[in-house]
Formats: structure tokens, C-alpha cells, sequence
């Protein structure tokens, strides 16, 4: 299903967007050496009920997943990238975490994902791969727009990945979201251009580059969720709720002043 938001629709939309961007600063400010990542997953938790919003992930159970997801975040560590199902584990100066977090308010979702380092170790390579899937959401963004296809974000997503060394994965990438957390259509992290579906005001997409360092190939851990690299290479996730306007595209999950 692709979903055409009306424009009071879109005004909740801001509203889930602004929400997930808050969570998700306030999340990282509070993740340092020696925090749990139930603690995490805990926290999300609190301020989602406090906010009356609704997790899109505690009954989420897809086909790929061993659901339901029964948490309010997925953090991944290190060679983790997607789905990380939080589990009792302390973090450590220099651990790339990644905290992906979806909600709803209103009947609107919103999704993003920030990766950062942990403490004050700031390996080079790290730094390095967290940039460049920054600046491949931006360039993603700068692609979309009203009349726009798919293939346009997709080509200028993986140009930036491609041209920074990484292999691209193209099983799992950015969506339509809507009144539901995953919809049609599919937006790869490499494509070609002039291909696809043609944007139209109104649609909600989540953008989500991910790399990891030297493979494209994908294990699932034990827990049946956890995504990580088959090589045990770090891994980084970028990810934004835009919505098209009728002038371009509007980013709906960048923090507030308060949170730069």
C-alpha cells in the first residue's frame, strides 16, 4: 500500500517526527560508558507512554523476525546494524551505537535512526562511516521531491556510499510510512535513476543508508532479530522521516535547537 497523507495528517506527522527526534537526543545524551541497553530500551519506554504516543515496535512481528519485537528500541553495537533487540549489555568507550526508533501519535508514525560513539574514544574508520551514511541521507533528501522517482533517492544514496568505499546491501532499506511503520514503496540504497515510483505531495518515506565496513552480507543472531555483519565489521545506520511538499521535501525528524 502507498499512502497519500492529507495535509491535517501531515500536521501529526510534524508532531510523531518532532517526537521520535526528541526521544532519540535525549536517548543519546544519556548513553555512556557503563550504560545497559535495557536501560535504553527502558527510557524509550517511559517518555512514549508519558508522551501518549504508541511504540510501532513492541507487537511488531514481520516474516523476517522471530516477533513479536517486544521492545520499545532497537540498539545496535559495534557489528550490529539493523533490528537490534536491546539485551543486558553495558556500553564501552569507543562502542558505535545505533538507536533506531519508530512511533506514532495520532494515528501518524514516524522512524529515524542516529549512530554515534560511545564515550571519548573516536576511532578514525568509525567517524569515517557514520559521515558517510550522514551524508548519503542528505543527498537522499536533496533527491526527492514532487514528480521525483524513487530511483533518483536510491541512485544519490548509493553514489555517496559507493564513492566512500562501502558495499551497499540492497535486502533492506528505506520505506513508505504512513499511518502504519512500513509500507510500499521500497527505497534501496542503490539504484538507477529515472526509475520508479514518481513522488507525489503528501507521501511520507523513511531514508535509512547503512554500511558496514568491508561486506554487504547480513547473519542474524541467535535472538531471531539482531541484524550484524557476516564479517564481525562495525556498522552504521542514518535515517529520516521526510515528507513530500509541493516545494521538495521536508525533513519531519531533525532535532530541535535545544538538541543540535
Amino acid at each position: 500500500m502507498i499512502e497519500i497523507l492529507h495535509p491535517t495528517e501531515l500536521v501529526r506527522a510534524r508532531e510523531s517526527g518532532a517526537l521520535v527526534a526528541h526521544i532519540l537526543q535525549t536517548l543519546k545524551s544519556r548513553s555512556t560508558v557503563g550504560t545497559n541497553l535495557l536501560d535504553i530500551d527502558r527510557w524509550a519506554q517511559a517518555m512514549i507512554i508519558e508522551a501518549g504516543a504508541q511504540s510501532c515496535y513492541v507487537d511488531y512481528a514481520p516474516s523476517f523476525g522471530r516477533g513479536p519485537f517486544g521492545h520499545y528500541i532497537c540498539t545496535a553495537v559495534n557489528d550490529a546494524v539493523l533490528h537490534g533487540l536491546p539485551r543486558d549489555y553495558a556500553l564501552a568507550d569507543g562502542d558505535l551505537l545505533t538507536l533506531d526508533l519508530a512511533l506514532s501519535t495520532n494515528g501518524i508514525a514516524a522512524d529515524s535512526a542516529i549512530s554515534f560513539l560511545v564515550g571519548d574514544s573516536k576511532p578514525s574508520e568509525s567517524v569515517a562511516m557514520i559521515d558517510a551514511t550522514e551524508r548519503a541521507l542528505h543527498a537522499g533528501i536533496a533527491a526527492a521531491g514532487p514528480g521525483a522517482r524513487i530511483g533518483d533517492i536510491s541512485f544519490a544514496i548509493g553514489s555517496v556510499l559507493s564513492e566512500a568505499g562501502y558495499p551497499i546491501n540492497v535486502e533492506f532499506g528505506g520505506h513508505g510510512i504512513g499511518s502504519t511503520m512500513h509500507q510500499d514503496p521500497h527505497v534501496s540504497n542503490s539504484g538507477r535513476p529515472g526509475r520508479g515510483y514518481r513522488l507525489r505531495p503528501g507521501l511520507l518515506l523513511a531514508l535509512e543508508p547503512w554500511v558496514m565496513v568491508d561486506t554487504a552480507e547480513l547473519i542474524t543472531d541467535a535472538d531471531g532479530w539482531t541484524l550484524r555483519s557476516a564479517t564481525g565489521c562495525r556498522t552504521a545506520h542514518s535515517e529520516h522521516t521526510i515528507a513530500i511538499t509541493d516545494d521538495g521535501a521536508e525533513v519531519l525528524t531533525l532535532p530541535s535547537p535545544a538538541h543540535p
